[in-house]
């Protein structure tokens, strides 16, 4: 890679895209990063709609068409995404669990972000989960990709209290305010080659 030329990244959705919205506006300027793909595995993901409008070119491979085949999956996945010759993948609310024969081909190279204080609360339902514990604090985490679900290194965090009266809906919404704040600043680091895991206030 030339120096001085910017890292490409690819971003993976399978909803509205709001934390990929956060991450594209953020590639500017001195940032050392570009946003090059954002690819969906569902065909109505209304955040299709917004990278477009941002002039990012888009993608879709439809899980629905490898039912019972993952490998095929993922191998459809690694082509488009071959295509586009990314440095970094993040994912930003990908609801599709990868196998290690993709997590470990993007091994260094692909970032993810998740509701909870990992390591509690791997999966799904993180918020309810956080309230049901009786925990005074939830947040998200920006972590490395591996084969373990939700398990790679942390790369940072933000606490958010949890409130008298609160459910998962209102806990999610304060958490996801974070969420935007979080990703944008650990993705310019690690495309700064910096893994020092960020714990932001």
């Amino acid at each position: 890679m030339n120096a001085g030329a910017k890292k490409r990244v690819a971003i993976l959705i399978s909803g509205g895209g709001s934390n990929m919205v956060t991450l594209v506006n953020s590639m500017t300027g001195d940032h050392p990063a570009r946003p090059c793909l954002v690819l969906s595995n569902v065909p109505a993901a209304g955040g299709l709609a917004k990278a477009e409008a941002l002039g990012i070119s888009t993608a879709i491979v439809d899980h629905r068409n490898f039912t019972g085949d993952r490998a095929g999956f993922e191998a459809a996945l690694n082509e488009v995404l071959e295509a586009h010759s990314p440095d970094i993948i993040c994912l930003a609310g990908f609801m599709r669990i990868l196998t290690e024969g993709f997590t470990g081909h993007w091994a260094g190279r692909c970032l993810n972000i998740h509701p909870s204080l990992l390591p509690k609360y791997k999966g799904l339902h993180t918020h309810q989960r956080a309230i049901e514990a009786g925990d005074a604090e939830a947040g998200c985490s920006v972590h490395e990709v591996t084969a373990e679900l939700d398990g790679g290194p942390v790369l940072g965090q933000v606490r958010v209290p949890v409130l008298p009266g609160d459910d998962a809906a209102s806990l999610a919404a304060r958490v996801l305010a974070e969420e935007h704040k979080l990703y944008p600043a650990v993705l310019r680091r690690y495309a700064e080659g910096n893994r020092t895991p960020l714990y932001l206030p």
